[in-house]
């Protein structure tokens, strides 16, 4: 009885930490108020479709927002429940990940390492994503977040449980691996869904902050994945594509070449093409 009140005491202290406030409460509540102040901005324009921005959007058909909305704030809201929990569940192994409270770094090491976290992340998103794409895997996980051709912001976390959980252990990775402080891995946590709400966006604005990131080529990358279904598998560099076989989306260059040209005018607009094998 007294081994067993032991282990009992000895995992709920796990859960008084403080660590666990920060790590697993912080981070959770970080990454939903965060994608939210990202993607109701822009699925709110999507909505109004306002005249002055038109001329902006990457794709010519009318953005689903009335038909979305409610099933992709549901999906956000289930979705980052079962983290959570799972999070609560696996806190015993999490708390070994060497990600602390500690002194504060000094600024260049947290950009430092959120530089290399955008690079492992991208890098490791790539091969899963591509992974999703395998037939049997596509049919019964990745299809949902496919149901979407015409992506708006909040659309960027409607995705099968699964799926939303593999994405959320890579977004863990690299901080574990260099056991970062908190306020790093929070910051990596912003950044990770910008990334996600922008993505989505359908808007090719010029005056994006995100396009200050080196190599990043805006919604349009991922906009084009939407749309032809495979290719353009990074969540954030189109390097990987190229380095890894050519997997442009069919049209992504050939938008981008139009783009870079002074007078060019982008190609006719893409019908989308059903899902293949």
């Amino acid at each position: 009885m007294d081994g067993a009140s032991t282990t009992l005491n000895g995992i709920l202290a796990m859960y008084q930490e403080e660590r666990f406030f920060y790590i697993a409460v912080g981070s959770s509540l970080l990454s939903i108020t965060a994608f939210l102040a990202f993607a109701l901005p822009w699925t709110w324009v999507a909505y109004m479709n306002p005249e002055s921005l038109r001329k902006y959007r990457i794709q010519g058909r009318e953005f689903p927002v009335k038909r979305w909305l409610v099933p992709s704030l549901q999906r956000f809201a289930l979705n980052n429940l079962v983290s959570f929990l799972s999070v609560v569940l696996t806190w015993p192994l999490l708390r070994l990940s060497g990600i602390h409270a500690g002194p504060l770094p000094p600024w260049y090491v947290i950009v430092g390492q959120v530089a290399f976290f955008i690079v492992l992340d991208d890098f490791l998103y790539y091969w899963m994503h591509r992974t999703l794409h395998r037939p049997w895997l596509y049919k019964h996980i990745h299809s949902v977040h496919h149901r979407i051709t015409t992506p708006f912001a909040l659309t960027g976390n409607y995705m099968h449980m699964i799926e939303f959980m593999l994405t959320s252990t890579l977004v863990m990775t690299g901080p574990s691996l260099v056991g970062a402080h908190v306020v790093t891995l929070w910051v990596w946590i912003v950044f990770r869904q910008l990334e996600a709400a922008d993505g989505h966006s359908g808007y090719d604005v010029p005056w994006n902050p995100a396009l200050l990131v080196p190599f990043y080529k805006g919604p349009v990358y991922h906009d084009f994945h939407h749309r032809r279904f495979f290719g353009n598998y990074a969540g954030f560099f189109a390097y990987l594509d190229r380095l890894f076989g050519g997997t442009y989306s069919k049209g992504y260059e050939d938008y981008r070449r139009a783009q870079q040209q002074p007078q060019g005018q982008p190609p006719p607009e893409p019908q989308p093409q059903p899902p293949q094998p």
